[in-house]
């Protein structure tokens, strides 16, 4: 007995299992590594992640997400636009507590902003809090944060995360490709929280609504602090004065506020339930008045159940049909110099481009804005508008941030310099709307066979003119016999009906201009005459298919038969 409870005291100690909930932190000297998939720390109240973090084939990054959204929804990451492999990838806290991320040829990504040089007397270790924030500390009681990951956010801000003049939101360039696109926000110069559009070519302020001067869109320039937070209720509150509540305000959800990949701010609540997330504040509710969303040349509409689309202005086409972001540029048809061309504008209405105009007309005719654009080189086309009783003429050098909408007064007049050898090209002014949110692009083929091509069009059109000559003929017949049957009647006259069909050389002679049957080929003609008397055969049955008359024309290929320019002469009922 003694023996026996000895043995259950002491297996225990032999087979105690692991913990198998990750670690929140590593210290000096440990690495997490790409090549394990579990390698990765967890916040104590376990609502965050830290970890590699695929985003293509053999494609990784370094970032914190949330574990219990149902997409894992990355909050922040070390090298958005620098993914590592994934093999030999690490994240090292190095001896000395330099944490740095390197890749299979171990050459370092991204480094953490190291402060002081830790003593011989503190440690240093790496963790992940429940904020979400990824913090690297010492052990000293006077400046134990040596680098945080809220210092320097991406395209999220969680609750009690600070916003200053040394920060900024950058959007990803789609829901999958987390490297850095054009938008931001940002303190600027005045002082204000704005958002930015920041393109390949152009930029411009697009929230609040520039058009109007600061203190009309409830904010203030008097303030040098420049920070901005918002808190575990979803109360947010800016030195610019800015402050909005979520529409569920109150604690309980998660909450992050994240500058979307169309440029729109937006504050999102999650349900844990489900791993789902709701949007409870946004910066626009027009999706359309975000800069450059729909690139140059093009215009962006929202409306009810379609959700926002882009499409070309009249005489332009899309550069990449995968992002809308490029924008349009000018049709082949369409030159903007050269010689040999006539300048044309074509009008699209319910319109609205904002920004670029090299030049403002108040109170001008149609005619003389048209006129102003034809006699300046920089002109792309000018926006018309009925404003307080008058139109006036907003010239443009370039055609940005368009916006159509049925309330929108507006009508855009695009400058086309035609080519007068192609001036049968017309642009077409109703455009295919497309959804912005739609799947992967599908490549038309496009590619046209030329041998054999022509044989094949040749033959459409002498068989079409072929159909059309025996209509006419049977058009011609019907009437001769509704002519002839008042004359003719009992068996003689149908005798008569059924001779004149036979005797198909006759009745051409009878329809060929005499002057002219010497430069026709008699033989074809016949068959053509012989083809249509069969088509009014009184008896249904006897009447040919239309494979039948394809298969006896087809005998009889050039249906082009006059010499000289011979033609069929009038038809008319015998008298």
């Amino acid at each position: 007995m003694d023996f026996s409870l000895c043995f259950f005291l002491i297996l225990p100690l032999f087979f105690t299992p692991s913990s198998s909930t990750p670690p929140s932190s590593i210290s000096e000297g440990s690495s997490l590594s790409v090549d394990r998939p579990n390698d990765f720390l967890t916040s104590p109240n376990g609502v965050f992640t830290s970890g590699f973090y695929r985003v293509g084939d053999n494609a990784f990054i370094y970032a914190v997400w949330f574990a219990k959204s149902f997409d894992r929804t990355v909050v922040w990451t070390a090298n958005r636009d620098q993914p590592v492999n994934g093999k030999g990838s690490k994240l090292l806290l190095q001896k000395g507590g330099e944490l740095m991320l390197t890749d299979a040829g171990k050459n370092t990504i991204w480094t953490a902003a190291a402060a002081a040089t830790t003593t011989t007397s503190t440690s240093v270790q790496l963790s992940l809090n429940d904020t979400g924030n990824l913090v690297l500390s010492t052990s000293s009681n006077t400046s134990p944060i040596r680098w945080q990951s809220f210092d320097s956010p991406t395209n999220t801000l969680l609750p009690h995360q600070l916003f200053t003049r040394y920060t900024t939101l950058i959007s990803s360039r789609s829901e999958k490709n987390y490297s850095s696109s054009f938008y931001k926000l940002f303190f600027d110069n005045d002082n204000v929280l704005r958002l930015l559009y920041s393109g390949p070519e152009v930029s411009s302020i697009y929230w609040p609504d520039p058009w109007l001067m600061v203190w009309d869109t409830g904010r203030t320039t008097y303030n040098s602090s420049k920070v901005a937070v918002f808190d575990s209720s979803g109360h947010f509150r800016s030195s610019d004065n800015l402050e909005f509540n979520s529409s569920d305000s109150g604690l309980g959800p998660k909450r992050r506020l994240t500058l979307d990949t169309d440029g729109n701010l937006r504050l999102y609540s999650l349900n844990e339930m489900t791993g789902n997330w709701t949007i409870t504040w946004q910066a626009m509710s027009d999706p359309c008045r975000v800069h450059g969303i729909c690139g140059p040349n093009s215009i962006c509409s929202y409306g009810s159940g379609a959700g926002r689309g882009c499409f070309c202005v009249p005489g332009y086409r899309i550069r990449n049909s995968s992002d809308w972001s490029y924008g349009c540029d000018v049709d082949q048809g369409y030159y903007l110099s050269g010689d040999n061309q006539t300048v044309d504008f074509v009008s699209m209405g319910y319109l609205e481009l904002f920004g670029y105009d090299y030049d403002f007309y108040e109170n001008h005719t149609l005619k003389s804005c048209k006129e102003k654009c034809l006699n300046s080189a920089i002109c792309k086309g000018f926006l018309f508008k009925f404003v307080k009783d008058v139109y006036n003429c907003y010239a443009k050098s370039q055609l940005l941030n368009g916006k159509s909408s049925p309330n929108l007064l507006g009508t855009l007049y695009v400058k086309l310099n035609v080519s007068v050898k192609d001036n049968s090209f017309k642009p077409s002014v109703k455009q295919i709307q497309l959804n912005c949110s739609g799947g992967d692009p599908v490549t038309l083929n496009r590619t046209y066979e030329t041998k054999g091509g022509s044989e094949f069009l040749e033959f459409l059109t002498w068989f079409a003119a072929g159909v059309g000559v025996v209509e006419m003929l049977c058009v011609f017949v019907i009437c001769f016999l509704v002519f002839r049957t008042p004359k003719d009647s009992g068996p003689d006259a149908q005798g008569k009906k059924t001779q004149g069909a036979v005797n198909s050389k006759a009745l051409v002679k009878e329809i060929i201009d005499p002057t002219l049957i010497g430069g026709c080929d008699m033989g074809k003609m016949e068959t053509l005459v012989r083809v249509a008397m069969l088509c009014v055969e009184e008896d249904k049955d006897a009447r040919p298919t239309m494979r039948n008359v394809v298969e006896m024309l087809l005998r009889h290929e050039d249906f082009n038969s006059c010499d000289n320019g011979a033609e069929v002469k009038d038809i008319v009922p015998f008298q």
